[in-house]
């Protein structure tokens, strides 16, 4: 059950893969309890700042775009880093992993497989198009192969069922 997606989400998964989904309740309905969310959200993403222009030509890390460049680099180290390479993003990001399973390079903070240190083309500082990112390294046969291939003739992404970072669940589904 995707029980972790948000109620849009979830509808276009199931309708999309089951006929007879019923429809939606109405938007004033659906948003009132997003809005109340999404200022709790706002108010914990302050480290995070991406402005929209920004977040629709690519991103960039905040660090770097404030040149705030000490916040991760140490000159007098040897690797040029204030922690290990491995341990660096969790200075941070402690808590993207969510749950007690993680997704194998967010597991050994080899967080530059999916992400550019600086920034980026493509939101979330992500190195290629989230259409195209898991394919990368996932290229196993899927479980339900019909079902992925349904839900991503439609439009959504990996990400749109999966955490990407890790989760509670075998497979990370949100």
């Amino acid at each position: 059950m995707l029980c972790g997606c948000d109620p849009v989400t979830l509808h276009k998964v199931t309708s999309t893969i089951f006929d007879g989904v019923p429809s939606l309740p109405p938007p004033e309905q659906l948003c009132q309890e997003y809005q109340v969310t999404k200022v709790e959200d706002e108010k914990k993403k302050d480290n995070v700042k991406v402005a929209s222009d920004a977040a629709a030509a690519g991103s960039s890390h905040l660090p770097y775009r404030e040149k705030r460049c000490n916040a991760c680099h140490d000159k007098t180290q040897d690797s040029g880093l204030i922690k290990p390479k491995a341990q660096l993003c969790f200075v941070c990001h402690p808590k993207i992993i969510k749950g007690s399973m993680a997704h194998g390079p967010a597991a050994v903070g080899s967080c530059l497989e999916c992400h550019e240190p600086h920034s980026s083309n493509y939101p979330a500082l992500m190195k290629t198009e989230k259409a195209k990112l898991c394919s990368g390294c996932h290229q196993e046969k899927r479980l339900a192969l019909a079902m992925h291939q349904k839900v991503s003739s439609n439009g959504m992404f990996c990400v749109d069922c999966h955490d990407p970072h890790g989760g509670a669940s075998a497979y990370f589904l949100r």
